[in-house]
């Protein structure tokens, strides 16, 4: 299937998020109205209109006989205002950058598990049956910089784990991976008393290696929460952290706690190619603090992080366990060996030697892994990139049939005039890549053959398989 269409004026506008409370209480503004009036006006009408297609219901079908007629979107020209509802909370997206439903109802769908991650659903939940006009930023202040992360992350590094629903993992020897995995292995006196429910070696938004109890697996959407919150400014600079956190998909009723011990002591170099964008707005930052200071803006941008997380809330234990395995890591020479690795482990589309390769993203589906190569010249500038990840999307969407289409696709291409973009899915893996918009689609399918070929022969390297257990 073929798509052309071209890209003129300001593509990216801010996005705006909303969320407030059934009874239209304000919980958070991502970039405030002029005015509270404003803000009134905005949740007063948005309830409104809630109400009105909550209280109407479809006229039965064939195909969904009592299928509520629930409100997910409106467009308003170039603007679109999704929906997402999850009471006693209502979230609320205002875009004009004219990527699909689906993604902008991912992106609130993640503001709602970053909140539970501060506030379990049972307790949101007992809040609102003793009072269902309580007003929640009480409860929430502090917290604001998780949700202002987040969202300068998922138009950005994020997008791209995100939209396909799988971790990101950092590109290293798999000898030098198994080795560093089997010494965060916690033997099973120690696991058992502290409770540990899985440790983690990363380097800013990639996993180097994961530990886990053998009949826990871990859930791509929790750890992309976890991340994001060590990403939050607060967390990001202190030396080692100890956090309460609730991870929805693992236990939506109750807290764990994560022990982070950051192991970069001296700021690594950035790499121009691993920018992350961040807002244009310059009163919008200075009303949010530090917007869109992030992990990699505080100097860790490429360090090692350790991440133990534990069932119970033994700090000493934990603590004293965690330090064990830094002085392992030390010892062994792991080490400097790691940081030598996280150094060397971003690629470009060059070492592929794959002629008008400009971008790709390649999921594993065997092991919900993604795997991208630096930005190339063509997309150093925000703008280039947030068109390409917008693409991108518009590809996914339409092979999944997210956003209502009548049936799923194996291949999707899209060509515009700054780019041509291929999509193509089968079962070992799905795979995206970005060419010149010159080039013939016979050009495009080779170009993913060759990059699908590469993966496999780099997979040890690319992806955490096997990872240990315990």
């Amino acid at each position: 299937m073929l798509s052309v269409f071209p890209f003129t004026g300001e593509q990216f506008p801010q996005r705006q998020y909303f969320v407030f409370t059934d009874a239209g209480k304000p919980v958070f503004v991502s970039r405030p109205p002029n005015a509270t009036e404003d803000l009134a006006a905005i949740t007063g009408i948005t309830s409104a209109l809630i109400s009105v297609f909550a209280d109407s219901t479809l006229i039965p079908s064939q195909d969904s006989p009592s299928t509520p007629d629930k409100l997910r979107c409106i467009n308003a020209g170039s603007t679109r205002i999704t929906f997402f509802l999850r009471p006693p909370l209502y979230y609320v997206c205002v875009s004009g950058w004219k990527e699909p439903e689906s993604v902008a109802r991912m992106h609130l769908e993640y503001l709602h598990l970053q909140i539970l991650s501060v506030l379990t659903a049972s307790q949101l939940r007992r809040i609102f049956e003793r009072r269902t006009n309580f007003d929640l930023r009480r409860l929430l202040e502090g917290t604001e910089t998780f949700l202002h992360t987040l969202i300068s992350r998922l138009q950005s590094t994020l997008a791209l784990s995100t939209t396909l629903s799988a971790l990101s993992s950092l590109r290293i020897d798999s000898s030098l991976r198994n080795r560093a995995g089997d010494a965060l292995v916690p033997s099973s006196k120690s696991g058992g008393r502290l409770d540990i429910l899985y440790t983690l070696l990363i380097s800013s938004d990639s996993v180097i290696t994961i530990v886990r109890p053998r009949k826990h697996s871990v859930h791509p959407t929790d750890l992309n929460i976890l991340l994001n919150t060590l990403h939050t400014p607060s967390v990001a600079a202190n030396p080692a952290s100890w956090l309460p956190i609730c991870l929805p998909r693992y236990n939506p009723q109750g807290f764990v706690h994560a022990y982070v011990c950051f192991l970069e002591h001296e700021p690594l170099e950035p790499s121009h190619n691993q920018q992350s964008p961040q807002p244009d707005d310059k009163d919008w930052k200075e009303n949010t603090g530090k917007i869109g200071t992030s992990y990699e803006s505080s100097g860790y941008l490429g360090g090692l992080v350790l991440v133990t997380v534990s069932g119970g809330g033994d700090f000493d234990a934990v603590k004293k366990w965690s330090d064990g395995v830094v002085k392992v890591l030390d010892t062994t020479g792991l080490m400097p060996m790691l940081r030598t690795a996280v150094k060397a482990a971003p690629y470009g589309c060059s070492e592929l030697g794959i002629p008008g390769l400009r971008h790709f993203l390649y999921k594993s589906r065997v092991h919900v892994q993604v795997t991208s190569p630096t930005w190339d010249e063509e997309y150093q500038s925000q703008d280039d990139q947030r068109r390409l990840i917008t693409i991108y999307q518009k590809v996914h969407d339409a092979i999944h049939a997210k956003s209502g289409q009548g049936s799923t696709l194996k291949l999707q291409y899209i060509r515009t005039d700054k780019e041509a973009v291929l999509g193509w899915i089968t079962q070992p893996f799905e795979l995206y890549v970005a060419l010149s918009p010159r080039l013939p689609k016979t050009v495009a399918v080779g170009a993913a053959n060759g990059v699908a070929r590469w993966a496999k022969r780099e997979e040890a390297r690319l992806f955490l398989r096997d990872a240990p257990v315990f």
